[in-house]
Formats: structure tokens, sequence, C-alpha cells
């Protein structure tokens, strides 16, 4: 029954006992069989998979981990591009009237109350991924954004920066509020006043990031550091401290948030909140997997969270200390 339970995907076997199985089933090049599986009554669900997120780094690795996650589970994805005022209740509609068994739902489109009313009402398992603030009635992975905005802040200011720049995502979701909130609870414990001006509005988008940074490094006394909300904008605020002909991080700071490849695809590497996008991914597909698959009386959804870890690379360092100008 526990390999059963391993097998198909279910969430109520213990870590260590997952890992023993898993760990059997390689070790015989064990391999399901589809069709007596169907005939046992366990066929192979259909969960669908909506995307639309403008970081490139960040939906490749929700994408493998899900990938990855599937094949355990024997579980079919049906990949739907979905863009959020455009045409995602038609993709719904068509969905929920083709049976789907479940959907997996990350940034932006787990904070779009059109759809998630829509998935409800038609009772329709879902799974949110990376959500702040997920309902309480719904499945849902994500990390601590605001403790891990706090980590990453609180890391700036013990290098010795006092003027700590912070690029801000998408406004709309509960994340970007998140690591907002993180980034001043750290200025406030060590009694630094929170500065509006030290704040620029991005999309988490690179482009977005370009504007960010222009407009922080322009102000008559810029931050010496900058933390931005995910590794697409602190990749576009490198770029702009490059192009202003500053160091990093001798000149200024940069840090980011994600961990993407993206992170090490640039020079310097940055220095990064890792949020385990892949494992956020498997999880959600396997907590959605085990939901749909219970009996009645089993426990309801669930809310999990993963750890994230500082990662520290070359972008980040003390502030230069200018030397005096002495005078006669």
């Amino acid at each position: 029954m526990t390999v059963s339970r391993v097998i198909n995907g279910e969430s109520n076997v213990r870590p260590a006992t997952r890992d023993g199985v898993n760990a059997a089933i390689k070790a015989l090049n064990y391999t399901p069989n589809p069709a007596a599986r169907s005939l046992a009554g366990a066929g192979q669900l259909r969960i669908a998979l909506l995307y639309s997120n403008p970081s490139a780094g960040f939906l490749g690795e929700f994408l493998v981990g899900s990938l990855e996650q599937a094949a355990r589970s024997d579980v079919q994805l049906i990949f739907e591009k979905c863009e959020i005022g455009d045409h995602e209740l038609e993709v719904v509609n068509d969905l929920i009237e083709r049976g789907i068994d479940g959907v997996v739902l990350p940034p932006p489109l787990n904070e779009s109350a059109a759809v998630l009313d829509l998935l409800t009402k038609a009772r329709v398992p879902t799974a949110l991924v990376a959500s702040a603030q997920p309902p309480e009635d719904l499945i849902a992975v994500s990390i601590d954004n605001r403790d891990a905005a706090l980590t990453m802040t609180s890391h700036i200011l013990a290098l010795g920066h006092r003027r700590v720049g912070f690029i801000e995502g998408d406004t709309n979701q509960t994340a970007s509020v998140a690591r907002l909130e993180g980034y001043r609870a750290a200025l406030d414990a060590v009694g630094i006043a929170f500065d509006p001006q030290l704040v620029a509005n991005g999309l988490f988008t690179y482009r977005s990031g370009l504007d960010a940074a222009e407009e922080l490094l322009d102000r008559a006394d810029p931050p010496s550091a900058i933390f931005a909300s995910n590794d697409d904008m602190a990749a576009a605020t490198v770029a702009v401290a490059h192009r202003r002909g500053l160091d990093v991080p001798g000149d200024i700071t940069v840090c980011g948030f994600d961990d993407t490849l993206l992170a090490t695809a640039i020079w310097p590497e940055l220095t990064t909140i890792h949020q385990p996008i892949a494992d956020m991914a498997r999880a959600a597909i396997e907590m959605l997997v085990g939901s749909i698959r219970r009996k009645d009386g089993a426990p309801g959804p669930d809310h999990r969270l993963l750890d994230f870890t500082l990662i520290r690379r070359q972008s980040d360092a003390a502030p230069r200390r200018r030397p005096r100008t002495v005078t006669a």
C-alpha cells in the first residue's frame, strides 16, 4: 500500500519512506504498467498547467519541476498559455468542458480572481504556486516571501549599506507586496526610516528593471545597494550600472530574488534568494494528484511552505569608502 501511494503521487507518506521507495524503484528499474493501473482504477489523470509569466527563468524552472513530477505521478500535463485580461476565461471554460481533472496556477494567474472563481464554481481541484495569500480552500505551495526579503535586506544592511534601493515587482501580486513588507521590516529593525524615494516600481520584467534602475540611480543621493524583487530586474540593474561606468559590487551592490539560471549567466553572478521553483511545482502536482485520488474522509487541501536560501555570489560587497577631500 505504501509503494502504491508513492507511485500514485499521494501526499500522506513520510519523506524518509518516500525516498526509500523511490530508491528501490530506481534500483529495480521498475516502471508502472499503464494498462494494469487503468484496470485497477488508477487511470491517468489530466492536469492543466496554465502559464503567463514575464520571467523566462521562473517559467523554465517551473516547467522542469512540473514535467518531472508528472512523470512520477503518471499524469498527463496539458500546457496552456493564458494571458490575464485577454482570453483566460475562454481557456479555462474550454478545459472545464473537456473534463480536466485538475489545474495548477503559477504567478500571475494564481492571483486572478476571475479564474479562481470559475474553477471553484466548476469544482475543479486547483493548486496555486508562489501565492503569498492563497485562499484557504485551495492547495498552495510557496515560500515566506516577507521573511525572504527581510533576510536579504538585513544581509545588505549588515555589509554596511544605509541607502538601500528596492525594485518592487508587479503590485497586483501578493508576493510583491510581501517582499516590500520584508524590505521595510529590515530597515525598521535597524532604525532606518523608510524612504519612498528609494523604491521603484517594476513588473518582474527585464525591461521594467532597466527603467526602475535608471530611476533609482538618477536620484540626487542614489542608493549604494539595490535589491530587486527578481533576478530579471536585478540583471537589468547590473546592465544599467555597467552602462554608467559603475563597478558591481565596488560602486554598487545588486541583489536579486529567485536564483534562476540568469543569476549565474551574467557578470558578476548575482547574490540572490533561492526560491525552490522546481520543487514548488513538484509539490503542487504531488499534492493535487493526491487530493484528487484520495478517498472520502481524507484530509482536505493544505498549504505548504518550502524553505528559501540566501545564495551569496559576486554582486554584493561593503560600500566603498571614498577618501576624504582635504582642503587647505
